[in-house]
Order: C-alpha cells, then structure tokens, then sequence
C-alpha cells in the first residue's frame, strides 16, 4: 500500500506500507515506557504515527538472513531517512484516527527502489530541464543571457537540478529547487508582460534571470538522500547570503556589467520580500517586487498542496498554521 491508499482506510484496518522516516521523536508514555512518534513519507504523502514500546523494531540492514530485534530506547540505526517496512492498524484517540505501528523494520538502502518510497516532483525531470534551457535562451540582452549561461554551465547545474527547495515546508525533495526556480522565472515572465501592457517599464531579462537565480545558495545548504536536511552552512549562513555570494563572484569573474549585476544582487536579496522573513533589504524596483511575489505564490500554493493532500478524508480544513497564518481549506470539489 503507500501512505495515500491508507488515509482512505477505515477503523480497525491492517495496512503495510514501505516508507521513509522524514521525522523522529523519541517520548515516554505515562508508564514511562518508551514510544516513538514518527512521520513517515513515500511519493504519495505524509504519514504521522506511533510505535508503542510492545512493537517489534528489528534491522535488515546488513543483509542478515534474520533481521536484529533492536531496542527502541537506543536502536543504534539512522532514523530520519531510514526506509523501513511496517505492518500497522487503524485506531482511534480523542475522536481522530490514529495509525499504530506493531512491527517496523528498518531496511538496507541497497534493496529497495528508491522512486517508490520518497517524494519527488509531478513533472518529469526532462520537462524541467527543457523549461529550464527555454528560459535561459528567451533571454534577448546577449550580455544576460551568456552569464546566466555560464553560471549554470559548471557543477553548478548538476548540483541544481538535485537539489530540494525546502526541508518540510515546500518543494522539499530532490529536484525541488528546479521545479520552484522555473515555476518562479516563468510566472515572473508572464507577470513582466502583463505590467509591460500597462506601461510600468519591466526589464523581463532580469526577472527571468533573476527567477532563476533568487534560491541559487540553496545548492549550499540542502543535502537530499531519501529526505531534504539541511546542513551546517544552511544553518550558519543561510540561502540568501550564499546564493548572493556566489553570484558576486561570479559577475565579477565573468565581468557584467555593474548595473546588472547590482539589479541580481538586489533581486537576490530582497525576494523573501520583508526583512523579517530573512530579506537583508526589501524588493526596491519592478523586477526585484515580481519575483518575490512570483516565489511567494509558489511557495504557499507548493504548501497548501502538501497540507491538503495530508488531510484526512473526513477533512475539509488544516490546522492553524503558524507559517502562513491561516488554516488551509481544501476547497470546492470539481464535481461540485
């Protein structure tokens, strides 16, 4: 089964299901007896449970012919993004469906299909590469264009279409970043040709350019193997400063002009649109204001699919979410 399939059970049902363990917690039931509160993911969605201390946890992760009873005080096993094996059953606590956990095997890495098991984008990594190269030629300025050309002609780009967006909250999975980054240069070209028709003057080769680049130092700070996590440059440093960093440099290794390259600086640098949101400065001319509400848009429509494709069936609204400061409708049924 994968974790869609098993939203749909009802009460008292038996599931299996191979997964990832995209989150770990481990806490004490008033027993004291130890039990771990888990978020399991596949390419189908999210799935949050428990693992009561009479569960049986075991490793197959060195290719034992018996797998190894573990203890869940101190299992000794990766665990956030560890693919496992469950066998679980529908429950229920204060009115809401709870999925209990009664064997979890943690699995090598080496045996499973990957593509199964972890989240990746909708559309097909070539259609996004396509996109991609489409953009960087639509740009007219031959200047721009050959430096936003050469800036992804290193291992820049192979780092680039690996890479997640997010960690949890959106486009987090491998390829993410390019999924977000043409969906962002796209919508921003549309959004330039629109305001061009109502004669605010809108260099289009900057918001393309910029769309593009505006998560760049994300390469920096995300590592992706069965989950996004990021690492320690993320944490001290984070995108922003890191994409603009690089970006420097390389206008000034590739010699743009200074108008340019200050324009992408400050795209940069100011697309997460208010300086409590992390921009060190807020978007201060037309190209810098489309892309941050270009990012904006895609990353809460991003978050509003992943929260309402996690919803239960019986669910038409999310939880409060601190994030966006609102509660997630799903909507009016097409069949309405």
């Amino acid at each position: 089964m994968n974790i869609k399939s098993i939203k749909q059970l009802q009460l008292n049902s038996s599931f299996t299901l191979n997964a990832v363990i995209s989150r770990f917690s481990q806490r004490k039931d008033k027993n004291n007896n130890t039990f771990w509160d888990l978020t399991l993911s596949d390419s189908t969605g999210e799935l949050t449970c428990k693992v009561w201390s009479k569960a049986t946890v075991r490793s197959s992760q060195n290719n034992e012919n018996t797998p190894i009873e573990l203890d869940m005080e101190n299992p000794n096993v990766k665990l956030e993004g560890a693919p496992v094996s469950v066998n679980g059953k529908v429950a229920q606590f204060s009115g809401n469906l709870q999925y209990n956990i009664n064997e979890l095997t943690f699995l090598n890495q080496n045996n499973i299909n990957t593509e199964e098991i972890t989240k990746h984008s909708n559309i097909p990594e070539e259609v996004l590469k396509d996109k991609f190269q489409n953009l960087i030629l639509s740009i007219k300025n031959e200047e721009l264009l050959n430096f936003v050309d050469k800036f992804f002609s290193s291992d820049i780009y192979d780092k680039f279409i690996i890479s997640p967006a997010g960690v949890r909250i959106h486009h987090a999975y491998k390829g993410g970043l390019l999924e977000h980054s043409v969906s962002v240069a796209s919508l921003g070209l549309e959004m330039s040709e629109h305001y061009k028709d109502y004669g605010i003057p809108v260099n289009a080769d900057l918001v393309i350019a910029g769309g593009l680049l505006h998560d760049v130092g994300k390469i920096y700070t995300y590592t992706c193997d069965n989950i996004p996590i990021m690492n320690l440059e993320g944490n001290l440093l984070n995108h922003i400063v890191l994409g603009y960093q690089k970006v420097i440099e390389a206008a000034e290794r590739y010699n743009l002009n200074h108008e340019f390259t200050l324009a992408l600086g400050h795209i940069i640098l100011s697309h997460h649109g208010k300086l409590e949101f992390g921009s060190p400065v807020p978007p201060q001319m037309p190209e810098a204001m489309i892309v941050s509400a270009a990012d904006d848009i895609d990353f809460k429509l991003n978050y509003w699919k992943n929260q309402v494709e996690s919803l239960p069936p019986q669910s038409d609204f999310t939880d409060f979410l601190p994030l966006v400061e609102r509660r997630f409708w799903k909507g009016i049924s097409l069949n309405s």
